[in-house]
C-alpha cells in the first residue's frame, strides 16, 4: 500500500511544477494550464487525506474530502472555460496571447 507521504510528495511536486509554469511563462494559455495543475495537486492532497483519514468517527466526516474535490473540479472546469474564452478575446484584440506584449 502506498503511504500518505508518497501522495503528499507527488502533490507537492505537481504544485511546484504548476507554480513554475504559471509564474515563468509569458503565454496566457500556459499560465492557465499551470493554474490547472496546481488545482489538481490540491485535489490530490484532499483525496489523500480523505483516504487515510480512517480515524474519523463516522463516514460523513470521511466524505468531506471527496465533496471538496468535487467542488474544486467544478470551479476548475468553470475557470478553464472562462479563461479560454478570455484568451480568444485577448487574441482578437491584441493579435497575441503573450502577456508581456499587452500594454493597454
Amino acid at each position: 500500500m502506498v503511504s500518505l507521504e508518497a501522495y503528499l510528495l507527488v502533490a507537492s511536486i505537481l504544485f511546484a511544477i504548476g507554480l513554475f509554469i504559471a509564474l515563468g511563462k509569458r503565454n496566457l494559455i500556459s499560465i492557465v494550464m499551470g493554474i490547472e495543475i496546481m488545482l489538481n495537486a490540491i485535489n490530490l492532497v484532499a483525496i489523500s487525506f480523505a483516504r487515510y483519514g480512517s480515524m474519523f468517527d463516522n463516514q460523513i466526516d470521511a466524505l468531506a474530502g471527496h465533496v471538496l474535490v468535487i467542488f474544486i473540479l467544478t470551479v476548475a472546469a468553470a475557470e478553464a472555460a472562462i479563461a479560454l474564452a478570455l484568451c480568444v478575446l485577448v487574441y482578437r484584440h491584441f493579435n497575441t496571447i503573450n502577456v508581456s506584449d499587452m500594454t493597454s
